[in-house]
């Protein structure tokens, strides 16, 4: 096998493939971008990780995330008091674990150099042919690999994914957010708050030691640029100001970025003699820690269509082994995008049905119990057609 893509959906697939026992390749420079984004690493995704050996090295880099609350500051007629979610009440003690992306891909990388069956080509593919009998890709390098199937994690911008033809929808919206990490006076006791504001969500997750959160601030194009273009101490003081003070003072304490707002769907995951996943095949706004939570399902699916081929003695590669891959992955990236998009949406529409709609869901996720429960557990872990290795023991 060939993963194309060193971020962390492809190092977890090559990963997942390489321990067990299948040869494969690595293909992808690493190129760390210092924009100050973290990822919520839900639970499944943390059992995902757990099975590859890899979250005892994560681990002490990573913050629980052991209440959520939502708090509504559109300053709509409907507006709902803030809704509490405890990962206590659907047996977990945490949601799931914050660590800033950096480190988190770091880890894989380290552990990918050191895993047997796993060879690590320090360059990106330049081209590719897949015909019935195999695949074949051609490294900048000048350097060849073969493979029965290539598993494109090679970005929102997928080469791989442009030359294979598949159909894409893509999008944008209004909006850009500013990412950073902030140190703050006041504990943040493992909460991440999230506030739905006129422009977008503005969410403070928790990091470790305390005194430290990343932010995602959702926002318009324009007020992202000239917030963006701010000294340090004035944009902490209007993080500050947007927080309601609830952490205290706070100060800029690492890198920054802007990151447009955009999404992207494919018509299917799979080509001949190619599976895509992560960002290759689903984009979403930084919005509710979905977007690589999703590409570690994709990368712990096709783990199982794979292992399943093997035993069957089928070609791993053919389209008749992806087609449950397939066709599970398209249904899970359609109901999560459907759900953020709505929620983005929602927020930027300014309409009293929309605003009441969107209120009375917090309403009732407050304050009806097995709702509640519900939503948790599929925001977690989607309940039908999980992974092996993702599932509770």
């Amino acid at each position: 096998m060939a993963v194309v893509g060193a971020g962390a959906a492809g190092l977890a697939a090559a990963l997942a493939l390489a321990r067990e026992g299948i040869a494969t390749a690595l293909v992808g420079r690493h190129a760390p971008v210092a924009d100050g984004r973290t990822v919520a690493l839900l639970d499944g995704s943390v059992r995902f990780l757990d099975a590859l050996g890899a979250w005892a090295a994560i681990a002490p880099q990573a913050a629980p995330l052991v209440e959520l609350h939502l708090v509504d500051d559109t300053g709509s007629l409907f507006r709902p008091p803030p809704a509490r979610f405890v990962a206590s009440e659907i047996g977990l003690d945490a949601f799931g674990w914050n660590v800033e992306s950096a480190r988190l891909v770091d880890s894989l990388r380290l552990l990918a150099r050191a895993t047997p069956n796993l060879t690590v080509f320090e360059s990106d593919a330049a081209d590719n042919h897949r015909d019935g009998s195999g695949a074949r890709l051609m490294l900048e390098d000048g350097r060849t690999v073969e493979a029965r199937l290539i598993i494109g994690a090679d970005g929102g911008r997928s080469p791989l994914r442009v030359s294979s033809g598949i159909a894409v929808r893509d999008w944008s919206y209004p909006q850009a957010a500013i990412t950073t990490i902030l140190a703050h006076d006041r504990p943040h006791r493992d909460v991440s708050t999230e506030f739905h504001t006129r422009s977008g969500p503005f969410t403070l997750v928790p990091l470790p030691g305390g005194h430290r959160s990343s932010l995602v601030w959702v926002m318009g194009e324009g007020p992202a640029r000239r917030l963006s273009g701010l000294d340090d101490a004035a944009l902490a003081s209007s993080v500050e100001h947007q927080a309601q003070a609830m952490l205290g003072a706070m100060r800029i304490d690492g890198p920054r970025g802007l990151v447009p707002m955009r999404g992207l769907s494919v018509a299917t995951p799979v080509a001949e003699r190619l599976a895509l996943i992560g960002e290759a095949a689903h984009v979403f706004p930084p919005i509710g820690a979905q977007g690589l939570n999703l590409g570690l399902r994709d990368a712990a699916s096709l783990r199982d269509v794979l292992l399943s081929a093997r035993g069957a003695g089928r070609d791993p590669g053919s389209r008749e082994a992806l087609s449950g891959f397939a066709r599970g992955r398209a249904v899970d990236a359609r109901l999560r995008g459907t759900a953020v998009d709505w929620l983005n949406r929602s927020l930027l529409a300014d309409l009293v049905p929309v605003d009441a709609l969107r209120g009375l869901g917090l309403i009732a996720m407050s304050t009806i119990g097995p709702l509640r429960r519900a939503v948790m557990r599929e925001g977690v872990l989607p309940r039908l057609g999980a992974p092996t290795l993702m599932r509770g023991r």
